[in-house]
């Protein structure tokens, strides 16, 4: 099942002056091991693709024909607030239910960029140096194993550059038996601690964005999911995303279903519903294209950071590995993604059991938003997401 875009004018007339941000392909292989896209090809004819001259709807009938996503949607933004949604597929592959106009999904790392926001409002305030060590708000939480927190600062956790493992593969090596299993921040940086220690260079780690949270929570005294919340969410007016409670495994609104294949099935599970404080700081909000594209917008116009502190954020290092076309440098929590018809588009995205997203802000202003219905394990359907986002920004 393919919908046509829907075109609106009064979502957000607010105008912007955003260039913005994206990418995370470091986890994939951790996540892999999950299994692959599913096996299940929903319904998506040749002929859909025909109907609609519109190429980013041409490009997630192609992510559901080609790739076998269940379902595919998107939020274009275009610079003066025009928007237009997109979906193909199916929500749900039991009832073949239709695909909710911006339903509400797991945006996973993309969670980095809110939780990257709220340090550098805080660094404004004078309660947070990028540039002191983790020792100073933390003691005697990264210890051990050659690991001390007395060399590793704050901007580098922001940047991947800390030196520090991930936990994905140790947490995650069977996704499926993990997705109701609670686990604390702490927890997290101790199995992390216990890895070997990556190769010398930029690293992508969700270890750092566990830690920038409990950094926040440190020098505030309040829960990083509220400050999260009261400074960038409700700020923003963003009324489909929220950090979700503690054990609260459903998804509050209209969404779309997630799903993934263990490995050596050819079977697809849903994985809607699941736990997701494996993510926490680096990963645990749920939002909706159209608030994603609002987010960053805001982000990079200067609305939520004074411009030395979007500057600093803006500051890249050469990050390999973190997209697919091998050219994006990462800021602190956001990140560049080459363009097909020029320049960079600032850019995050996200893999969550279920669901893949990538996004991202045009130098042009125009914002973003694809999202898949399952995890994309493999390096061709990622890249074909890649290619989406490409589409929807630079048509």
């Amino acid at each position: 099942m393919s919908a046509r875009p829907v075109e609106t004018t009064s979502v957000d007339s607010r105008p912007t002056r955003a260039r913005a941000g994206r990418g995370w392909i470091a986890v994939l292989t951790a996540l892999a091991v999950a299994g692959g896209v599913t096996a299940v090809r929903a319904s998506a004819a040749d002929t859909e693709s025909a109907r609609h001259p519109d190429a980013v709807q041409r490009s997630l009938d192609g992510l559901v024909r080609d790739h076998q996503f269940p379902a595919a949607l998107a939020s274009v933004r275009e610079r003066d607030g025009r928007v237009r949604d997109y979906t193909a597929g199916v929500a749900d592959l039991k009832t073949k239910a239709e695909v909710p106009v911006n339903g509400q999904v797991r945006i996973a790392s993309n969670t980095k960029m809110f939780t990257a926001t709220v340090v550098l409002q805080l660094v404004g305030e004078g309660r947070i140096d990028l540039d002191a060590p983790v020792e100073t708000y933390l003691p005697g939480v990264v210890r051990g194993n050659g690991f001390d927190g007395n060399r590793i600062t704050v901007r580098q956790l922001l940047q991947h550059t800390s030196g520090l493992p991930d936990y994905d593969e140790a947490v995650l090596k069977d996704v499926v038996s993990t997705l109701h299993v609670h686990v604390e921040p702490r927890e997290l940086v101790d199995v992390a601690l216990a890895q070997p220690r990556p190769e010398p260079g930029w690293s992508y780690a969700n270890t750092n964005y566990v830690l920038a949270g409990l950094v926040v929570q440190k020098v505030t005294g309040r829960p990083i999911g509220e400050e999260i919340t009261n400074r960038i969410i409700n700020r923003l007016g963003l009324r489909e995303t929220y950090w979700p409670g503690v054990g609260e495994q459903r998804i509050r609104g209209a969404h779309p279903h997630g799903y993934l294949t263990p490995q050596g099935s050819t079977t697809p599970v849903d994985v809607t519903e699941s736990d997701p404080s494996g993510g926490w700081a680096a990963g645990q909000l749920v939002g909706t294209p159209r608030d994603l594209n609002r987010f960053m917008t805001a982000l990079l116009d200067g609305t939520l950071l004074a411009p030395e502190l979007l500057r600093q954020m803006r500051t890249t290092v050469e990050a390999p590995g973190f997209d697919t076309v091998g050219e994006s440098r990462y800021g602190l929590g956001i990140a560049t993604f080459k363009l097909s018809c020029g320049g960079f588009a600032w850019t995050h995205g996200g893999l969550a059991p279920g669901y893949t997203t990538a996004n991202g802000v045009g130098p042009d202003g125009k914002a973003a938003t694809v999202v898949v219905t399952a995890l994309s394990s493999t390096l061709p359907a990622y890249q074909r997401v890649e290619a989406a986002l490409d589409t929807a920004l630079c048509e």
